[in-house]
């Protein structure tokens, strides 16, 4: 649901703030007029535009799924103005939101079909809320794949929720640097292709993360 004037921020209540990595947080964010925080609902790719007042605005993903009501997320990373506003700011702050827009990732359309998801940094965060859609309804899709890459091991973001994802989905890791107590996966993200089996006639993917990843993902997705 849109709001009712696209064009003003609402005010919007950080609940909490956890630390992903050392430029990666995850902020908890409440509307605060309570009619609009019962309304707002939205897709697992969607975004919303988010304002630091005196500092701008800037568009980010929603980072966790939509089942889970009255409040939502969004795993930002430290890159510019807004952004260290926004990192300056305690839990119990006020900022604004405008949204949700875009279109979303087409879950409906996928049930029943295998999936790989490949993400590389903090584009994982807009294909959270997508793995946290299916763990929920797990029986209504097929094979899940996860392939993820970062920088560094102290880069991964959701280190947490990617243990627990692993119960339930195919979860693949690398680093590109590793550090002396790594004992994953070393390479990029389209490496971790060379570990998993497809089917490419039943089998959708969805991607996010820098636009040369993607560019050789897409490459290597359309070997298969």
């Amino acid at each position: 649901m849109v709001m009712n004037n696209p064009y003003i921020p609402n005010l919007t209540l950080i609940e909490s703030i956890k630390e992903e990595t050392p430029n990666i947080r995850t902020f908890r964010l409440r509307l605060i007029d309570e009619d609009l925080r019962e309304k707002f609902d939205f897709k697992p790719g969607q975004f919303i535009e988010l304002s630091v007042f005196g500092y701008g605005e800037a568009p980010f993903s929603i980072s966790s799924p939509p089942h889970i009501k009255g409040r939502f997320e969004v795993t930002i990373r430290k890159t510019g103005v807004v952004t260290s506003a926004l990192f300056s700011l305690e839990e119990g702050s006020v900022v604004g939101i405008r949204g949700p827009f875009g279109r979303g990732w087409p879950l409906e359309e996928i049930k029943g079909k295998n999936l790989i998801i490949i993400g590389g940094g903090i584009g994982i965060a807009p294909l959270k809320p997508v793995i946290e859609c299916i763990i929920k309804d797990r029986n209504k899709y097929g094979n899940v794949i996860l392939l993820y890459g970062a920088r560094t091991p102290k880069d991964i973001v959701y280190k947490e929720e990617l243990s627990l994802w692993s119960n339930y989905i195919d979860v693949h890791l690398t680093v590109d640097k590793p550090s002396p107590e790594w004992r994953g996966k070393v390479g990029v993200v389209t490496t971790l292709f060379d570990y998993i089996k497809v089917d490419p006639e039943n089998t959708y993917a969805f991607q996010c993360g820098p636009p040369i990843m993607m560019h050789f993902v897409t490459k290597k997705l359309l070997e298969l």
